[in-house]
């Protein structure tokens, strides 16, 4: 405990720094529309709780959730493809690149036309942007796989379904929780994206209101929010990687 907490010393020390320097930029500059301060931002924020927690953040965690585990079946489903079958792999993967890069910014208003203003817009949006580092991180965990092992196994009359799961399934597990600890922070930026180019309610639509008013605390408002819900997130993911792959790091 003491070797973790020592380890993350320098960081707070960074960050205490950094906020001190936004601190002071800011007070200098006496601009809040343009850049307001860390206690600025954090009274907003305060101010704001009410329609922020009870209508705002629901509605971006409801489009970040569906759309995080749309892309946790399709990019499972690739990976598993692409492993499973050498054509599938060929066929697949050339798309699965491609698809990254159409600009999310410049095609995500046509998802507005076509679903409308309501959710679904929004977890196209999500999807989009991560079921790539899912497909790609989880696929590359089977590839790691050592050869030697599986063909150990089939001198025990094992079959492709065993060496799948006592073999390729462990490897790929700690890069699976690699992707979720990515994709967390992704699918909460594409929901905010989608949310901030056509939306009624979600934090990305407030931000893009508090814009239009000038009050550039309640712009940092939701997006210290999106921040803070992302961390913790992943710091959830971190912790049962941890219980659950306790081999990973090991020397």
């Amino acid at each position: 405990m003491k070797k973790a907490n020592s380890g993350n010393l320098p960081a707070l020390i960074f960050l205490f720094l950094l906020l001190l320097f936004w601190q002071v930029s800011a007070m200098n500059i006496n601009a809040a529309y343009i850049l307001p301060s860390p206690i600025q931002i954090l009274v907003r924020l305060y101010e704001l709780r009410v329609p922020l927690f009870t209508v705002h953040l629901p509605a971006t965690l409801q489009v970040t959730a569906i759309g995080l585990l749309i892309s946790l079946v399709l990019g499972l489903g690739l990976a598993i493809l692409m492993d499973a079958s050498p054509l599938m792999y060929k066929s697949l993967y050339p798309i699965v690149v491609a698809s990254q890069t159409i600009p999310t910014t410049a095609i995500a208003p046509l998802f507005v036309l076509w679903f409308g203003y309501g959710i679904w817009s929004k977890v196209v949006v999500t999807i989009l942007i991560t079921f790539f580092p899912i497909t790609i991180t989880v696929f590359d965990g089977f590839k790691s796989a050592r050869v030697e092992m599986a063909e150990l196994l089939l001198t025990y009359g094992a079959g492709k379904r065993d060496i799948f799961f006592k073999i390729k399934v462990p490897c790929a597990l700690p890069s699976f929780f690699s992707a979720i600890k990515m994709s967390i922070p992704m699918s909460i930026i594409g929901a905010a994206i989608g949310e901030w180019l056509g939306a009624q309610n979600g934090l990305g639509y407030f931000s893009r209101r508090m814009m239009t008013q000038l009050d550039g605390a309640g712009v940092f408002a939701p997006i210290v929010l999106m921040s803070l819900i992302a961390m913790l997130a992943v710091t959830g993911v971190s912790l049962l990687e941890r219980h659950l792959v306790r081999w990973r790091g090991e020397s």
